[in-house]
């Protein structure tokens, strides 16, 4: 039997004509969706728009070949092959653009749920696999008919040897999901290990914690390490830390106008320099004399951990300026040195 070319040309010209229809759908979709984004600041138009624009072209093909094959000249040799691989692309594209859409979905709105400032690498690729997970499963039971008894049990019976050798990488994976939902440890947050390392969080993945330093550098965490270790976190329990500022003054000076002195400047510093909090009122306080004079510590409060470097020098040098104007002597008693 001889091939005809003009068999081919009913389902060519349904495969265009349902392209350029979803090319006309798509337009005109996400047209209305940028509208609505643009006039209701919504995110979830944002996201769909980000996420499937793409994903709706894909589909758009899918569609058409699906249309095209429904053709009765087509032999049905070949329709054994054509229609379970349009199901497996149907489930795989809509499972790919899912995943991608429920990844970008945490990141948006993670954080009015779990109440930290944004959501880690790890929190995002397990929604991510979860949704994986059900497409796999949706593509063996649904589309091929596979019984999903046989598999679980060879899944457990392997997965003991998989465990064994990937020890130390499940390790890391179930520390990093433990530090994720334990709310001691949030992105942004600065901590200081017990072995010196200190720096902001900057992320959270399966493998390693990562940690950005006041020199803009990356300190790599493995997370079982993180899991174990004694940090001291300084946003918890709220970003509001306390501050000192130790002054020495000559021996012959009046305590108690030193102490006034000090008390009515770092008031009035509290309202001058930025990221200083009124509120605990500041305090001063006398540390009696040393080898360096009269002790003197002013106590107050700041917003956040990262203020602070800024704020001691700002309020180092408006406590010396006013000292100096009051004329507060700053002389170092003298040393008696030995020689043997």
């Amino acid at each position: 039997m001889n091939f005809d070319p003009l068999t081919l040309a009913q389902p060519v010209a349904l495969f265009l004509g349902t392209v350029a229809a979803v090319l006309v759908f798509r337009r005109v979709l996400f047209a209305v969706l940028r509208k609505w984004a643009a006039s209701a600041e919504s995110h979830l138009a944002a996201l769909v728009t980000e996420t499937f624009s793409g994903s709706i072209l894909l589909w758009g093909i899918i569609l058409a070949f699906h249309v095209a094959t429904q053709d009765d000249e087509i032999p049905k040799r070949y329709m054994r092959y054509i229609h379970p691989g349009i199901d497996v692309l149907w489930v795989w594209s809509i499972t790919a653009a899912v995943s991608r859409f429920a990844g970008r979905a945490v990141r948006y709105y993670g954080t009015p749920v779990t109440g930290v400032k944004s959501v880690t690498s790890l929190t995002q690729k397990l929604v991510q696999l979860a949704v994986v997970a059900v497409g796999l499963v949706w593509l063996l039971k649904v589309v091929f008919d596979i019984s999903l008894t046989p598999i679980l049990t060879t899944l457990g019976v392997g997965g003991l040897a998989v465990a064994l050798a990937l020890q130390d990488t499940l390790s890391n994976l179930f520390a990093g999901f433990y530090v994720s939902i334990s709310g001691l440890v949030n992105l942004g947050d600065y901590i200081r290990l017990n072995t010196g390392e200190e720096g902001y969080i900057s992320d959270i993945t399966w493998r390693c914690t990562t940690m950005r330093t006041n020199g803009n550098n990356l300190v790599v965490i493995p997370n079982n390490k993180l899991a174990q270790a004694i940090y001291t976190n300084f946003h918890l329990p709220e970003p509001r830390m306390g501050i000192s500022v130790v002054f020495h003054v000559s021996m012959n000076s009046d305590v108690r106008r030193v102490m006034a002195i000090l008390q009515d400047e770092v008031l009035l510093a509290m309202t001058m320099v930025p990221g200083a909090l009124p509120e605990p009122a500041p305090s001063v306080r006398f540390n009696g004399p040393g080898d360096a004079g009269l002790a003197f510590q002013v106590n107050c409060n700041i917003e956040k951990f990262g203020d602070q470097f800024q704020i001691l020098s700002d309020l180092r040098t408006q406590l010396f300026t006013r000292l100096q104007k009051e004329g507060i002597r700053f002389d170092v008693p003298p040393k008696a040195v030995v020689l043997g």
